[in-house]
């Protein structure tokens, strides 16, 4: 692949402006940064996805020796799927919900080849065994929803690789993976390279994805290239200030609690009280810490405190929380007993695989689902159904917000369900929060579409602190977010913390985040606390091997160190074969 002097213009806008760069057989590069940089843009006009749309393209695009700009579409076709392939960001909507995953991939298979249907059939098992899915010939038959999320994104490769690509383009493909499933990707990529010698175009914000999966990484900002370079040499030693930026901002596993301010470690901490089967403190037991009024709480020690938290400081509990689903021999257990507690000015982070339980857990605590077993304690007294004094920040700020109300109206809902009837204290209330998270009083009646991604999720805490919660459970609230939207997100989370004295349950599976912003750490697996305890001795010295195995997982900045860990996990995952053969 080769391009020359890129521009990708829309209307007005100029997304992609003079990019240049090359890329040779079997080589990897990474295109690294914010949302918004243009990174997707470059990745679409490669394979002239843009064509059609209005869009202005401009500059010279060479992938497998044809002249994209110039290709007919007979070409075009030809060259996708067939010769070059790009593995989008999000597999559910990429993949068609109605038709079986093995029989999408023999359609692709047929359309390049002309083979039988048989044989197309056979393709697909053969592609999506090669990409680990396990027992293929029956998984072909299922449907993406009957897939987990690393399983989709795996079938997506398997239909990529499907007609035996020479460049695989691959958009943001493991965001929103958990990250045991991201470095079983990024293996399968690293080795599928290997064995194939294809090209790989990664694209992606996560600086510590780029530095376990590429040789050379290219720095975008504002459309253009701001450094290039060899892995090593950009992510060790950058040259540019952005680059600095953007290396800063990354969560790292081996750095303390950042405060509000930036700084690591800040003083005043009061870390919460948790406990689960086979936790650190032992099966079933609770690890008391002293009660403290939390550093720049909403109101000092005495009755005004104590009405919002129970005598010893606890704001939010859960004893004994149990939740299943289905029923007869479908039924399974999301959450199996399960206590904790949060006390005032404090966060929780619960970490996890996806499917361990971690969200199951945080609706329950927020009233949205009601336990099978067990109750949920605020302020010392058992609560039933929702408390509006403990609020949810969600995933998917685009989804939990109404696309056909405007944002301020949403913020609004909180206040008007508590009794508030004078629109002028309504509005002028709103636009306070949204000052207070980082936006204009202004905005109140633009719609969420007007908003980046960063900005919906600060809507969305607004929205939160509307009805003046004691409070908050975040459920992954930065995972689509790049690092520096997702630095400001959590700062603003802190900040809110320090002032108002919350109580914060961070959810999240990125380990690195949850570093950065617990006192305390609890670890599920299979809906049960595995460990738990402050996040320097659960980080330091972690005890379960689960824990262990999901620390070795996290991306590491320094390529020669991924590469040890990538060889590490080969080596187990053949042990591992060997054992059960």
């Amino acid at each position: 692949m080769e391009v020359s002097g890129l521009t990708v213009e829309f209307g007005d806008l100029r997304a992609v402006d003079g990019l240049s760069f090359r890329l040779e057989k079997g080589a990897a590069l990474g295109l690294v940064g914010e949302s918004g940089s243009g990174k997707s843009t470059v990745a679409s006009a490669l394979l002239a996805l843009h064509r059609g749309t209005g869009a202005r393209v401009g500059g010279a695009v060479r992938v497998a020796g044809l002249d994209v700009q110039a290709a007919s579409d007979d070409e075009l076709r030809r060259l996708r799927g067939a010769k070059a392939a790009m593995v989008f960001q999000d597999p559910l909507s990429s993949l068609d919900p109605y038709y079986a995953i093995g029989a999408q991939i023999a359609e692709v298979y047929r359309v390049h080849t002309r083979a039988s249907r048989r044989a197309a059939r056979a393709r697909a098992v053969e592609v999506l065994d090669r990409v680990g899915i396990p027992d293929a010939a029956r998984r072909a038959r299922s449907r993406p929803h009957e897939f987990s999320g690393g399983m989709r994104q795996r079938a997506l490769i398997a239909m990529a690789l499907a007609c035996e690509p020479e460049l695989l383009i691959a958009d943001e493909p493991t965001t929103a993976l958990d990250v045991t499933v991201q470095a079983q990707i990024l293996d399968l990529l690293h080795t599928l390279r290997e064995e194939t010698g294809m090209g790989l175009l990664l694209v992606t914000h996560d600086v510590g994805v780029a530095a376990e999966s590429v040789d050379e990484v290219l720095v975008m900002r504002h459309g253009r290239a701001v450094e290039h370079g060899a892995v090593g040499a950009v992510l060790g030693a950058p040259g540019e200030a952005y680059t600095r930026e953007l290396l800063a901002a990354v969560p790292r596993v081996d750095g303390g609690r950042a405060d509000p301010g930036g700084r690591r470690g800040g003083p005043g901490r009061v870390p919460p009280q948790v406990a689960g089967s086979g936790s650190r403190a032992g099966s079933g037991s609770r690890v008391d810490s002293q009660a403290g009024s939390g550093s720049g709480s909403r109101s000092g020690a005495g009755s005004a405190s104590d009405r919002r938290s129970g005598s010893d400081g606890a704001v939010l509990e859960a004893v004994g929380l149990r939740r299943e689903f289905g029923r007869g021999k479908r039924r399974f257990t999301a959450v199996d007993d399960v206590s904790l507690t949060v006390r005032r000015g404090e966060t929780l982070g619960v970490v996890g695989e996806s499917g361990s339980g971690k969200t199951t857990l945080g609706r329950m605590l927020v009233g949205l689902l009601e336990p099978t077993a067990g109750t949920v304690r605020y302020a010392g007294r058992e609560q039933a159904g929702v408390n509006p004094a403990v609020q949810m920040v969600f995933q998917d700020p685009v989804s939990s917000l109404n696309p056909r109300r405007s944002v301020g109206e949403s913020i609004a809902d909180p206040l008007r369900a508590g009794g508030e009837r004078d629109e002028g204290r309504v509005r002028g209330r709103v636009r306070e929060l949204l000052e207070r998270v980082g936006l204009e009083g202004a905005h109140y009646d633009r719609y969420p579409h007007e908003f980046s991604g960063g900005q919906r999720q600060r809507v969305g805490i607004a929205r939160a602190l509307a009805a003046e919660p004691h409070a908050i459970v975040c459920d992954e609230p930065v995972s689509a977010l790049d690092v520096t939207t997702q630095a400001q997100v959590v700062a603003l989370l802190a900040e809110l913390q320090r002032e108002l004295g919350l109580a914060l349950v961070f959810v999240a599976h990125d380990l690195a985040v949850v570093r950065q912003v617990s006192d305390r750490v609890a670890v599920m697996r299979h809906g049960r606390i595995v460990e738990h305890g402050p996040a320097d001795e659960v980080y330091g010295s972690p005890r379960d091997p689960y824990t262990k195995q999901l620390l070795a997982a996290v991306p590491a900045l320094d390529p020669e160190v991924a590469a040890q860990r990538r060889a590490a996990r080969r080596a187990l995952a053949v042990a591992q074969r060997n054992v059960t053969a």
